[in-house]
């Protein structure tokens, strides 16, 4: 019975998949090709990239007119800046790859003296330029993980390849494909040789083009989805497929993760005649959040990067990014598929949008000393009043030191909130979040208990819904209470909110404590809101 993939290269006869070389434009990439260009596939982290490159070496091969061959260099990496090893692992592995693939033993056996003889900043163009010699046919090399190399190394590889351009196709590759998460124009790349910054469009100026590998539109995750219904019988309802959009936008790997939670791993989903709901998906969801799977760790790493806090952080707190959000790093961002940039720039999906926030407060919700049963009714509702005010104590004795823990420091105050709030409500309730560029505040949606927790025969009215909108203060007070209001308001309406709470933060470090800390109730369009200064 085949599954959906959540790991490596996808293998027909045992995963749910799209055909690979459906999702690139074939007909650019054989011109490309055609014309003896170099080029760049990139696309962030478990997307199918390589599962591409394996369809297109296939396609290329069954041609007869190439010899294609897919080589991984990540293994260099390892070898950091020791160019004589990193040539020595790069060329084992195209001689491996050539040789069990294309039973070609030519650049294998002649790994060791390449290197003795043309130097680590010669090997690779060497004996490249001598494969390509002896070959019958055109040879297109595709290399995978460029971008996992780092300094002296990485600028080996790009300008060796860029030294035997000229020399192609009878003295060197006729193609040449660097795959990688980055484009070549996103290096940044440290010359301990040369005590200098390298950028890899100088280092490797002979690129064509650059492709980018997008996600799955909704058509595609449909029609994957729909593989496990004709294999099982199993059915994602309407609203299910709904859900799963909103909250993987396509992403490959997060397509593929929540389906095989909810398919395989959530025990009472493996009876083939339950359906897959929206409930069950929302479970799914927070399943792969709360475990903090291998793709979603990763966006910690990413976080830190400087380019991509300039970028994010401004979504955060919901600011404009003024002078700091350069084209070039948005950009960045986007290929690394952390946001999107149709319409507004944006999170990319649901997915992300939760696990951003709590990925940059986890070390501190650990540490914060508070229990649930703290803020929990009696009857089981939860007590958001005196949730509320007891955050109110915490911020005013830790927002200080705590927020200087934040990399992300202009968005500490909301980080904050969020991981106050996380430690009370995590295995109880939910909380949604919704934020954006220039959007001036963060909105919250607490759900007490969530939907697949209410029991069936609970009406789903008695769920209850928190509004929170976060906002630092601008200009004054009263016209940032007021607007706030009024987004409160409206957020309650979308999301049938059933009690509203406006979170002021001031920006004022020299403002008294006494000052800052309030609350008060205001009357708006019928409604009370709760108003609370910090």
């Amino acid at each position: 019975m085949r599954f959906f993939n959540t790991a490596g290269p996808v293998n027909p006869e045992v995963h749910y998949c799209l055909p690979p070389l459906a999702r690139l434009d074939l007909d650019d990439i054989l011109r490309l090709i055609e014309q003896w260009k170099y080029f760049v596939l990139h696309a962030p982290r478990q997307t199918g990239k390589t599962s591409c490159l394996f369809a297109l070496v296939d396609r290329l091969n069954a041609t007869g007119q190439y010899r294609a061959l897919y080589a991984n260099v990540e293994s260099a990496q390892s070898a950091r800046e020791d160019v004589r090893e990193a040539m020595r692992s790069i060329l084992s592995e195209i001689g491996e790859m050539a040789r069990d693939s294309l039973g070609d033993t030519f650049v294998l056996d002649r790994v060791r003296t390449s290197i003795e003889d043309a130097g680590a900043h010669g090997a690779l163009r060497s004996l490249l330029g001598e494969w390509a010699a002896s070959s019958p046919k055109p040879i297109v090399l595709m290399l995978d993980e460029v971008d996992a190399l780092i300094g002296d190394t990485l600028i080996a590889l790009l300008r060796q390849l860029r030294a035997g351009y000229t020399r192609r196709p009878d003295r060197f590759p006729q193609s040449i494909i660097l795959c990688g998460v980055r484009d070549v124009r996103d290096y940044r790349i440290h010359s301990a040789s040369e005590k200098t910054i390298i950028t890899g469009g100088s280092a490797f100026n002979i690129k064509a083009e650059s492709l980018r590998l997008g996600d799955f539109t909704r058509e595609e995750m449909e029609q994957l989805y729909a593989q496990h219904t004709a294999a099982t019988g199993q059915v994602f309802e309407p609203d299910a497929i709904d859900l799963c959009w909103e909250l993987t936008e396509g992403q490959p790997w997060l397509v593929n993760a929540l389906a095989y939670e909810v398919c395989w791993q959530m025990k009472e989903q493996r009876d083939r005649s339950r359906p897959i709901t929206a409930s069950a998906l929302e479970i799914a969801k927070e399943n792969l959040v709360l475990r903090r799977d291998t793709h979603l760790d990763q966006l910690a790493d990413k976080l830190r990067e400087e380019r991509v806090r300039r970028v994010i952080e401004p979504l955060l707190t919901g600011e404009d990014g003024g002078d700091r959000l350069s084209p070039d790093d948005v950009q960045y961002v986007r290929d690394l598929g952390l946001i999107s940039t149709r319409g507004q720039v944006r999170i990319a999906n649901g997915i992300y949008q939760e696990v951003i926030p709590r990925e940059l407060t986890y070390d501190r919700q650990v540490m914060i000393a508070q229990e649930p049963s703290w803020y929990i009714f009696p009857d089981g509702r939860l007590d958001m009043a005196k949730l509320m005010t007891a955050f109110q104590g915490f911020f005013q004795e830790h927002s200080e030191h705590w927020s200087q823990w934040f990399d992300y420091k202009e968005a500490g105050p909301q980080l904050l909130l969020q991981a106050f709030l996380q430690r009370i409500v995590n295995g109880g309730g939910e909380i949604h979040r919704e934020y954006g560029l220039g959007r001036k505040r963060t909105d919250l949606l607490v759900v007490w208990p969530p939907r697949q927790h209410v029991h069936a025969s609970t009406s789903p009215a008695e769920a209850q819904r928190f509004v929170l909108e976060l906002k630092r203060i601008h200009h004054s007070l009263e016209r940032t209470i007021s607007e706030g209001l009024q987004q409160t308001s409206d957020y309650m309406d979308r999301c049938a909110g059933s009690e509203g709470h406006l979170i002021l933060f001031s920006k004022d470090r020299n403002e008294s404590w006494a000052n800052k800390l309030f609350c008060r109730s205001e009357e708006f369009h019928g409604r009370t809101i709760t108003v609370w200064g910090m």
